[in-house]
């Protein structure tokens, strides 16, 4: 492979190995803001405030008021007006180019009687796409985090591990196709990542939609596509034809607008089309030069945008050529040079009827070399796994089959009741989503559906077959496994497991006579095609249109609330434009290491004053240190549990135990510090008299709360996969009810899941002082497990609470540090219904057994094994 991102000077001549980049500016030049505050009060006020023009000038004239109260009337507010903010914005300097429009008509023959539309004029607006593609890859918010080459990784022998786009075999095999060309070795492949999701703002007021394309660069590491940090540019807005309800359905107006769509996609990427056959030189985040070549990379896209794209026939597959029948199993690839071969051979009717293909429509893609649209199409996690398959069709079944096989109707909608009581009766996890009245709301968000997700199998075990709950088991396996962020061999054999079992499992819907007509559902056979997708693409958690939908939020929702409403696009674009100009002055400003600390204690200490501490930006920096540690080439860093930053109060020992209702509080804090004095001695062996001596009148300090952070790269994560949750053991939470979480403790670091962890439950976090050494500590109940394996029907571990012969659970005192994460544990209802008044808090208490819930997050997937 010799397209290797060798660096060059400006003018794309390579240097030598080893030579320092060309340097970039480092002085402190806030420009063209006065000074910090006043860059920080432009970035609160435009981006987070959103009030109209007036609030803010009104803001403004408040704190100029305040001056002349204080007897300083020569001082002015921050800003004159808001006018003056927005002329400081918009004379930055950094960040992606201005917009272009340009327009678009039908260009057949008109006539009298033609309908409306053929006379429209549709406006296009859009970015200029290398423009974009340069600010993209110099920014240094990427530093780290930027491949300049393709690479193949092995974590063993035969055992290949991907992760990101440029570890993947289709960035290694384009790499080897454009250095067939001895001119382009040592350039920098630079794959374009795509992705268009038409979205409508308002339904109430005139159902007003946009479509707007977005772009990103495949050097750009996935943590950051899904965390956006302006990795994910809006770069063009597409026009939306209309016609009468007349002309809806004509076949010129559909035609139309398929080629008005790839026109306007093959007109906005034309700025990047010398560039896929000449070097075009960019500075990379790492400061250096590169001369780049770019390629049509990835293109994200629900079911219907892909249709679009690829020119098939709603239904049928965009990459494969199967047929839509009951099966809907894979079939022979499509590819470029077959369907022209195709559109040559048939002809309309028949491309149609039997190969499932629009004639009419020509791919974007087709006018850039070495571009494949049905290759191009990525798995869409959001669509075809969260809502598609899993709500739209496994939840809606396994309904569909409870009503049709009870009793009556009563019965029916008393056992969808006591599933929708099973939902809202889970215990408290970090992070999760809670069902208070079950599944019956009416607006289903892709958030409420993975949420679902985490909690649905348990709650319908015993009202459906055991073989439904096999089914959904084996998909929810599949969905985690697809979710992760790298993916090695046996990561993939595992999910074709996973894929043949939930194929094999599905006909129990057959058989229940709730899918009479097999499952020829385009979103669902998209699965066959994951394994390949990765192998070629990476993690699809990097290219999923759930980023896309987020960017929506930032780029359409949000400046559209923002607007009078009125002709609101052009207000939308230049608030983004303005956006995007905030945030790269924020990269450039912190590349020059001149944002550290709050705006408030860098002004005191820039004019010598004293600032105090701030304990916030202190737990911050040690996250960001254990961030660091855990990605250096050195040996990575455990995972860490802290205490919270201040106790909630202080007592005695004794005081404590009579609190908790602990008698043998002391005893067991006896027995702990035996433990660490004597790792290796066998406790039971020790008789009282032997353990340390504590004094009931020592101190403890006693916490509600506590801080695990782990590395998570699946999870919504901090730096370099960094993961935080908080640990709740308070007697009243939110002054409601009281909350003690679950954790997985570690008794074996060299075992592998359950087998070296094991669960309990926390009922308080303290610290106290012995021999002038803090111990910190944490007072838990225990849970063991109820079998070797686990359940054989929701595949999750089962465990119960330890109790001794009366009946008490067991308790103990371990350390913190031995905390691994929080756990989560569902009842395991069985047949049992439960009652109408049931309290969620109470759910730890009230049953005999419970799963260890290993869909309560992907960490959690890939850990509770």
């Amino acid at each position: 492979m010799l397209a290797t991102g060798r660096p060059c000077d400006s003018h794309g001549n390579f240097i030598p190995r080893g030579q320092l980049p060309e340097p970039l500016p480092d002085d402190i030049d806030w420009s063209p803001f006065p000074d910090r505050p006043s860059f920080e009060w432009s970035e609160v006020v435009f981006e987070a405030s959103h009030l109209s023009e007036g609030k803010i000038n009104q803001m403004l004239r408040i704190l100029a008021a305040k001056h002349v109260a204080d007897g300083r009337p020569d001082y002015t507010a921050i800003y004159e007006n808001y006018k003056a903010i927005l002329n400081d914005i918009d004379s930055i300097s950094y960040g992606p180019s201005k917009w272009r429009t340009f327009a678009v008509r039908y260009c057949g023959p008109l006539g009298p009687d033609s309908a409306a539309w053929k006379r429209e004029v549709y406006f296009v607006h859009a970015r200029d796409t290398l423009a974009v593609a340069k600010a993209l890859a110099a920014s240094s918010d990427f530093k780290g985090k930027f491949d300049v080459a393709p690479f193949e990784e092995f974590t063993g022998p035969g055992c290949r591990r991907v992760s990101d786009l440029m570890s993947g075999r289709w960035a290694y095999r384009k790499a080897d196709e454009i250095c067939e060309d001895a001119a382009l070795h040592g350039s920098m492949l630079t794959p374009i990542i795509l992705g268009a999701d038409k979205t409508t703002v308002s339904i109430a007021t005139g159902n007003q939609e946009f479509h707007p394309v977005y772009m990103s660069l495949g050097n750009i590491h996935n943590d950051m596509r899904r965390a956006h940090r302006e990795s994910i540019v809006p770069v063009a807005f597409l026009a939306i034809p209309k016609a009468a309800h007349a002309w809806e359905n004509d076949e010129d107006f559909r035609i139309f607008k398929k080629q008005l769509y790839h026109g306007s996609l093959a007109k906005i990427l034309d700025p990047l089309r010398p560039g896929m056959s000449t070097p075009h030189v960019m500075r990379c985040p790492d400061g250096h030069f590169r001369r780049a070549i770019f390629e049509l990379g990835p293109f994200i896209a629900d079911y219907p945008e892909q249709v679009y794209l690829s020119g098939v026939v709603s239904g049928w597959c965009p990459r494969c050529l199967a047929l839509p029948d009951g099966t809907f199993l894979e079939g022979d690839p499509r590819f470029r040079e077959h369907t022209e071969a195709l559109k040559e051979a048939y002809s309309m009717e028949d491309l149609w009827d039997a190969f499932g293909l629009n004639g009419d429509v020509l791919p974007f893609t087709n006018h850039f070399p070495r571009a494949d649209i049905h290759e191009l199409l990525t798995p869409d996690l959001l669509h075809q796994l969260i809502k598609g398959t899993f709500k739209d069709h496994l939840v809606t079944w396994v309904i569909d089959y409870i009503k049709a096989t009870a009793e009556s109707e009563r019965e029916a909608n008393r056992i969808l009741d006591d599933i929708d009581r099973r939902l809202g009766s889970v215990p408290s996890f970090p992070g999760l989503r809670r069902f208070p009245q079950g599944r019956n709301f009416k607006q289903w968000t892709g958030n409420d559906s993975k949420a679902l997700m985490k909690v649905f199998l348990p709650a319908i075990t015993g009202h459906v077959p055991d073989k439904m709950v096999q089914c959904l088991a084996a998909f929810l396996d599949f969905c985690y496994l697809a979710r992760r962020s790298a993916h090695d061999t046996y990561t993939l054999q595992a999910m074709r497991e996973t894929l043949d079992r939930f194929h094999k499992l599905r006909i129990v819907f057959e058989e229940a006579e709730v899918r009479l007509d097999g499952f020829a559902l385009p979103r669902q056979h998209a699965l066959v095609h994951y394994i390949r997708s990765i192998q070629l693409f990476g993690s699809p958690n990097g290219l999923c249109s759930s980023i896309t939908e987020s960017r929506h939020i930032s780029a359409v929702k949000q400046p559209w609330r923002d607007s009078s409403k009125h002709n609101p696009l052009g207000q939308i674009i230049r608030k983004i434009t303005r956006l995007a100009k905030l945030a790269a002055a924020r990269v450039e400003f912190a590349r020059r290491n001149m944002l550290y600390g709050d705006v408030l204690t860098h002004a005191l200490l820039s004019e010598g004053h004293h600032a105090a501490d701030d304990k916030e930006d202190e737990q911050d920096e040690r996250f960001r240190q254990l961030a660091e540690a855990m990605a250096s080439d050195d040996e990575p860093a455990e995972a860490q549990v802290s205490l919270s930053a201040r106790p909630a109060y202080k007592c005695k020992i004794s005081d404590l135990a009579d609190v908790l209702e602990q008698p043998e509080l002391l005893t067991h804090i006896r027995r702990f510090l035996y433990r660490r004095q004597h790792p290796e001695d066998d406790l039971n062996d020790a008789d009282l008299a032997a353990l340390p001596y504590v004094w009931a009148g020592s101190k403890a300090s006693v916490y509600y709360s506590a801080t695990a952070t782990f590395y998570a790269p699946s999870e919504q994560a901090g730096p370099h996969g960094m993961h935080r949750e908080i640990i709740r053991s308070t007697p009243l939470w939110y002054g409601l009810y009281p909350r003690y979480d679950t954790v997985l403790v570690s008794t074996d670091p060299n075992a592998i899941g359950m087998d070296g962890m094991t669960v309990a439950r926390v009922r308080s976090f303290f610290s106290f002082t012995q021999d002038d050494i803090v111990h910190r500590c944490a007072l838990v109940e225990w849970f063991i497990l109820d079998d070797d394996v686990p359940d054989d029907v929701t595949g999750m571990w089962v465990v119960r609470p330890e109790v001794h012969e009366d009946g008490e659970r067991v308790t103990d005192v371990i350390a913190v540090e031995s905390i691994v994460r929080a756990c989560h544990l569902i009842g395991k209802y069985g047949t049992t219904f439960l009652p109408a008044d049931f309290k969620f808090y109470d759910a730890l208490d009230a049953f005999r057994r419970y799963y260890v819930n290993w869909y309560a997050d992907y960490h959690a997937h890939e850990t509770i094994l």
